[in-house]
């Protein structure tokens, strides 16, 4: 029986695995603690599957890491975990381990109370098999900076505000402009100081620059990019744009524009309902790309389905048959009751029959999804994503975990 342990001190081995799959046609750089143990690098917690509990010297045959995180859901801050770096060799692949640790994994989130897993897939069908389901499209815009002159136009900056460089010390004063932009989506992370110094103002080989705008002593908005090609024909990659109002949009966009005399093109990424080509004067000068972002699941149905913040004006009492591939204490006959705001769900029956009394039948990968607010019951229901006795429990469903707003963009 294989063995799910944290891999302590094999700092180069878990190195090893994460060139070769991540980056190989790099080869695999010398581990150097000096080098490759930054505070980036360090953070999260490493596990890996071995052979067996009894060859305490081998080397795990896959590995991951583990980011003890919180997010927002529906209004409230839940703990979440982001997996990540999920590796193994190719002499190890198609055994089985990978599968061994995403269900291990499961098990100790689930120890660990954290309510929903995230991460960012080399392959959506791969996760998928496994229960992870898409939490969000993220927008790219690519466009000549010239575009946005007409936000220069719009908004005299030199009279409204100003902007200034900001270091990681100062990451305090983005704080109250992310949080107001955070109110906005679904899964927005909840960012301490570490993640701020070592996710925001750090990156995995060139730090971005960082910018805000300032307007009456107050940062109103910020951006995260780099400048990436070569001279001649560098871009502006925008990572992340934050503005408290349009205002402050206008005045980010226009940031963009004052680099035309130095960038060939911007590359702007943003939630999907951010509104750029409604507000561009030349939507057809932009190529903009919708492309799948991370991955979200449930850890726990019960919990989740007990924890979230339903509407007020909501009373119901639902039947759900769940299938789980990893997790077998997600895999059967739920009852959820909703009343004053709160829901309360249990597990009745483990793997229903088919002869047992089921409002709604659909995946944890489905339910992950309308959890979050990504889909609702409605448009699972459309895709066949999800089953149901009538339309009375869809639409029931539909009103107690609506469709809503959720963007997490942040690489981990």
């Amino acid at each position: 029986m294989v063995d799910y342990r944290p891999l302590s001190d094999q700092r180069a081995v878990f190195h090893e695995f994460r060139s070769y799959a991540f980056r190989p046609d790099a080869g695999v750089p010398p581990y150097e603690p000096d080098e490759h143990d930054t505070p980036r690098a360090l953070r999260g917690a490493r596990r890996g599957i071995y052979e067996s509990a009894d060859a305490a010297d081998d080397d795990p045959r896959s590995v991951c890491r583990h980011y003890w995180l919180d997010a927002t859901v529906r209004g409230e801050t839940h703990p979440i975990a982001g997996l990540a770096s999920v590796a193994t060799p190719p002499e190890f692949r198609r055994q089985g381990y990978v599968r061994e640790l995403l269900a291990n994994s499961l098990a100790e989130y689930r120890e660990r109370d954290r309510r929903f897993s995230v991460l960012w897939p080399f392959s959506y069908d791969f996760y998928h098999k496994y229960g992870w389901e898409t939490s969000n499209r993220i927008v790219t815009h690519e466009f000549d900076p010239e575009v946005c002159s007409f936000a220069t136009a719009a908004v005299d900056v030199a009279s409204t505000g100003s902007f200034r460089p900001v270091e990681a010390d100062a990451f305090g004063e983005l704080v109250p402009v992310y949080e107001r932009h955070a109110e906005r989506y679904e899964l927005a992370l909840d960012r301490d100081e570490d993640w701020w110094r070592h996710r925001t103002f750090a990156g995995h080989d060139v730090d971005p620059y960082v910018y805000a705008f300032e307007r009456d002593g107050r940062v109103a908005g910020y951006l995260v990019h780099t400048i990436d090609g070569d001279r001649g024909d560098w871009t502006m990659t925008v990572s992340e744009l934050v503005a408290a109002d349009h205002e402050a949009f206008l005045a980010l966009l226009s940031f963009c524009h004052t680099h035309d005399s130095q960038v060939e093109r911007v590359r702007l990424r943003l939630p999907t309902d951010a509104p750029f080509r409604e507000t561009v004067r030349e939507p057809d000068a932009v190529e903009t790309t919708v492309t799948n972002g991370p991955m979200v699941r449930i850890v726990d149905v019960a919990e989740v389905l007990s924890s979230l913040s339903y509407p007020t004006s909501s009373e119901a009492a639902l039947t759900l048959s769940v299938t789980d591939p990893l997790a077998d204490w997600n895999d059967g006959l739920f009852e959820l009751t909703v009343a004053d705001g709160r829901g309360d769900c249990e597990l009745v029956r483990e793997s229903p029959s088919t002869d047992a009394t089921v409002d709604i039948a659909l995946d944890v990968a489905a339910l992950s999804e309308l959890a979050v607010g990504t889909r609702s019951a409605t448009e699972l229901a459309r895709t066949n994503r999800l089953e149901a006795t009538d339309r009375e429990p869809v639409s029931t469903l539909a009103e107690l975990v609506p469709k809503t707003a959720v963007y997490l963009g942040e690489f981990f």
